[in-house]
């Protein structure tokens, strides 16, 4: 199953960047052997900032066809670590070739657009800068495959 990561705004070098590279590639290669992957970012720039309403068509438009959708978004379910991987293993196993995770600029997504999504994923009560939930998104789904591969972070 591969996955993208389609998100409003250009991440540039820094540290955020590099702490998603690598647990990006850490996940591909974990990943590999449980088809999982491999990822892709897919950034899109409202460069008019016309807020949710002019990002929601740019998202749809980088979301491929067909993929099952999971939106980050503040009203979502707030998953353990297992059973975020036991979730993309359901995907998986359900026969998903692609699984999309979205994530807003900062005002978050479109309505119409969040409705639109197969699943809303929260990672808390808090709202987190929308760079910050790329990071913590690339580290949660490292640490997916590392459950489901049998690793040694939370056996299930």
């Amino acid at each position: 199953m591969k996955v993208q990561i389609c998100a409003v705004g250009r991440l540039r070098a820094g540290p955020e960047k590099t702490l998603i590279d690598d647990y990006l590639s850490r996940f591909d290669k974990t990943g590999r052997g449980l088809s999982l992957g491999p990822v892709s970012v897919l950034e899109v720039d409202d460069r008019k900032s016309g807020g949710m309403a002019a990002q929601a068509p740019l998202l749809r438009r980088a979301i491929p066809q067909g993929a099952l959708i999971c939106a980050l978004d503040e009203r979502g379910t707030v998953e353990t670590s297992p059973k975020f991987a036991r979730r993309i293993e359901k995907w998986r196993d359900a026969g998903h070739s692609d699984l999309t995770f979205v994530i807003g600029g900062a005002d978050g997504i479109d309505p119409g657009l969040r409705a639109e999504a197969d699943h809303l994923l929260s990672f808390g009560a808090m709202v987190w800068p929308h760079m910050m939930v790329r990071v913590m998104l690339a580290e949660q789904l490292y640490r997916a495959a590392s459950i489901l591969s049998g690793g040694p972070y939370h056996r299930v």
